[in-house]
């Protein structure tokens, strides 16, 4: 089944969005399971053409399933409306060439992306991809023979955070701790925020909230600081106007707009919000895609 809106699959999937990691790939085809109406869902997305085509089992319906692709890949989204918007902007006007059929790629269970993002902060998509995966692996419920869910936010909080609290209780180690999946400084964090989201805050409130309600929310968060509250905010319940801002996405904004002056971050995300309103998370994302791909990014670096 075809859904008719442009959109690059790999790119997309590999753009490290803080969402979740990329789903599982073999000849072309990616793979996940996703819960629909409380029901495992096992898809199979493919680029085809300029669209994105998929097969799915489970037991939901067809148009269940196409709703939940959509919004996973933001299909209803209008890129070509967004290309006109970024060709008007001179500082933008390349980036829509160098990023062509991205997309956002939105969070498919919210407290992954909650982890996701937390697990994120001052580290590699490269790590943080695969702590997560490990931690599904180790922790969350398993369909269709090894495609397994994220853990639910109860067994994050009951778990152990290192090996030695684990040996303390337990009396040995059997991997059953945070920084088993290589989380390190994060594992705290995590578990504060597995307690939180079961005993404090329900996490259905934080999408009917205003932006500047969800932020002071997720804020409250340890270890979740501006830019990973925004990510979480972006990724895991579509606030557009959110603009995650780090020391990549500083560098970048100041070249593009301020002749390269040093910038505070916060200034950053003040800007980024203010100039590019409900575009903001899209234009950060292309920012940075931008950098990396046209070559900016190895200019910025000197």
């Amino acid at each position: 089944m075809i859904i008719k809106a442009p959109i690059d699959l790999q790119l997309t999937q590999m753009s490290g969005q803080t969402s979740q990691p990329p789903w599982a790939e073999s000849d072309g085809v990616f793979r996940e399971v996703v819960i629909v109406n409380e029901k495992p869902v096992l898809f199979d997305v493919r680029q085809s053409g300029e669209y994105l085509d998929f097969s799915f089992t489970g037991d939901v319906s067809k148009k269940d399933a196409v709703s939940t692709l959509t919004h996973i890949y933001d299909l209803d989204f209008d890129l070509n409306k967004f290309y006109k918007y970024l060709s008007n902007q001179p500082e933008l006007s390349e980036m829509s060439e160098f990023c062509n059929g991205l997309r956002l790629f939105l969070a498919k269970d919210e407290f992954e992306c909650i982890i996701s993002s937390i697990c994120s902060a001052n580290n590699s998509i490269k790590r943080w991809t695969k702590s997560i995966s490990d931690m599904k692996m180790k922790w969350g419920e398993n369909h269709f023979e090894n495609y397994w869910t994220f853990p639910d936010k109860s067994v994050i909080q009951d778990l152990f955070e290192d090996e030695d609290e684990e040996s303390l209780v337990c009396g040995k180690c059997s991997g059953n701790n945070l920084k088993s999946c290589g989380v390190g400084y994060r594992a705290p964090y995590m578990k504060k925020a597995s307690e939180i989201f079961t005993l404090e805050m329900d996490l259905s409130e934080i999408g009917k909230m205003s932006y500047d309600e969800a932020f002071e929310t997720i804020m409250k968060v340890p270890g979740v600081g501006p830019k990973v509250a925004d990510c979480i905010l972006l990724y895991g319940f579509n606030f557009r106007e959110a603009f995650p801002s780090d020391v990549w996405i500083k560098r970048i904004v100041s070249h593009l707009y301020f002749e390269g002056k040093d910038i505070p971050v916060s200034k950053v995300r003040e800007f980024g919000m203010e100039e590019f309103g409900n575009n903001a998370g899209y234009v950060q994302l292309y920012m940075f895609h931008y950098a990396r791909m046209s070559g900016l990014m190895e200019k910025i670096k000197r």
